[in-house]
């Protein structure tokens, strides 16, 4: 027996006139997606307007979805859409740097620092933290992009090769190069600190 994605069943039903549907997609998303937002644009409101568009936008677009890829992945580019064109539509400049610092607290590198709270660990935490966030900030945005959705976003390479419009070989090629050149950057400040 094959059980089906519980996200297309209720895409589905939704499709098929029950808004009740789309007020669970919203409940399981609405934190994930504020997440997403909160990389670009810094009010909580703003945020949660934001959101609020990207659901509405995903809603009315809801009877072209297909399928083709997971819900999720397909909402996750009507946010970040939406909130790059929140950020130009107030002339605002779409930053560069797609990573909060708080995520940075997810690279092993500052888990195994973490662990230990002495003076000297927790300096070394915070250079690792600042040295990580400044070699993700230097990637090329390509770069940039898929490793941010690999690494805190959790998306497979399927996933973001359907979300970056990229066959999924150039994606792991993008995560390579950008891991390679991440590690490379923070090498000598983990390896002081191990």
């Amino acid at each position: 027996m094959i059980v089906e994605n519980p996200d297309l069943l209720l895409v589905r039903r939704v499709q098929q006139g029950d808004n009740r549907a789309f007020d669970l997609l919203v409940l399981k998303y609405q934190n994930k997606l504020g997440s997403v937002v909160s990389r670009y644009i810094k009010d909580h409101d703003e945020i949660k307007d934001v959101v609020q568009d990207a659901f509405i936008k995903a809603y009315k677009a809801l009877n072209n979805f297909r399928g083709e890829s997971a819900f999720y992945t397909w909402i996750y580019r009507i946010a970040i859409n939406t909130a790059k064109n929140y950020l130009m539509a107030r002339s605002r400049k779409v930053p560069q740097w797609d990573v909060d610092i708080s995520d940075a607290h997810s690279y092993e590198g500052a888990e195994k620092l973490a662990d230990s709270l002495t003076p000297e660990n927790a300096l070394a935490t915070q250079q690792l933290e600042d040295q990580l966030y400044k070699a993700i900030a230097q990637l090329p945005e390509d770069l940039k992009t898929a490793l941010t959705l690999r690494e805190f976003d959790g998306l497979s390479y399927e996933e973001i090769a359907v979300a970056m419009e990229t066959p999924i070989g150039t994606v792991r090629s993008r995560i390579f190069r950008a891991r390679a050149s991440v590690d490379q950057s923070i090498h000598h400040l983990s390896s002081k600190t191990a």
